[in-house]
């Protein structure tokens, strides 16, 4: 058995291997390579394609509402560092968004080419590559033979099988807007996916309005919803990945009805009042 220590290099390897490939702002990913193609033909690895076409799907499934080619607009939008702001300018968004269409994307699997019709488009894979990767690393240790683990990437928490004592493992559900150790809810699970998507994970306000990451596809700003976080509950992160975002944007009616169309996935949406309402299956601790 490999020692504990080269597993956890071996992950951290992935990790980076993934940025490179995935990053938007790293110079010579695929995904900048095909921002910067100038609406050429890009090659890219199979796995970006997956990838695409997994972003591609939630992209339909939401009516474009969860879009992938959002980066011309959330790259004029600072939510990170120790000063995020400000607000960007009206026009800049507006000229940005005449570009965000997942319709632009055009993927050749056989020709493992990336083309995007509107050289002014911009992806940005931000809202999904974190699950894709946490699967990875999952799949990985599973072919090593690790029993029990616990892959946390920051909002999303991928278990591998159940705990060593073999009972299930238990996971919070975060408090919107406390501290990181409070939880408004548990969860006891095993073996799966839980991915939270929220406004209280990275936000800044300006003149007394608070503006938070997940950006809306339709107006180039935070999206107007109901909610304040979402969970996911589903076998692969990818897809809770996707599906958090979607249903954040979506709102707690539309959401709610979404998630309990897909099999083997559950959900507990967060309102702004701070009340849980958990979808059909949810496994409520």
């Amino acid at each position: 058995d490999k020692s504990d220590e080269t597993l956890l290099d071996s992950c951290m390897k992935m990790c980076s291997h993934y940025d490179n490939l995935l990053s938007t702002t790293k110079e010579n990913s695929d995904i900048w390579n095909i921002n910067h193609a100038g609406g050429k033909p890009v090659k890219v690895d199979p796995e970006t394609i997956l990838l695409l076409q997994k972003a591609l799907f939630y992209a339909d499934l939401t009516n474009g509402r969860f879009d992938p080619t959002i980066g011309g607009v959330s790259s004029l939008w600072n939510f990170s560092g120790n000063t995020p702001g400000p607000v960007p300018d009206k026009k800049k968004i507006a000229e940005a968004l005449e570009h965000v269409s997942y319709k632009n994307i055009l993927l050749d699997s056989s020709a493992g080419t990336v083309t995007l019709s509107d050289p002014l488009t911009r992806l940005d894979l931000g809202a999904i590559a974190k699950g894709y990767i946490a699967d990875q690393l999952k799949k990985y240790l599973k072919k090593e033979g690790v029993a029990s683990a616990i892959i946390n990437l920051g909002g999303n928490v991928l278990l591998v099988g159940n705990k060593p004592d073999g009972s299930d493992f238990t996971v919070g559900i975060q408090k919107p807007f406390a501290d990181n150790s409070t939880y408004i809810a548990a969860v006891s699970a095993s073996d799966c996916s839980l991915v939270s998507s929220g406004s209280y994970e990275r936000y800044f306000e300006q003149d007394g309005k608070m503006y938070f990451h997940i950006l809306d596809s339709a107006t180039g700003y935070p999206v107007d919803t109901d909610l304040v976080g979402v969970t996911i509950l589903s076998d692969q992160s990818v897809d809770g990945d996707g599906l958090s975002t979607a249903c954040f944007i979506l709102g707690l009616d539309k959401g709610m009805k979404l998630i309990e169309s897909i099999p083997g996935t559950e959900a507990a949406f967060i309102t702004k009042d701070e009340h849980l309402h958990y979808s059909s299956g949810f496994p409520q601790k």
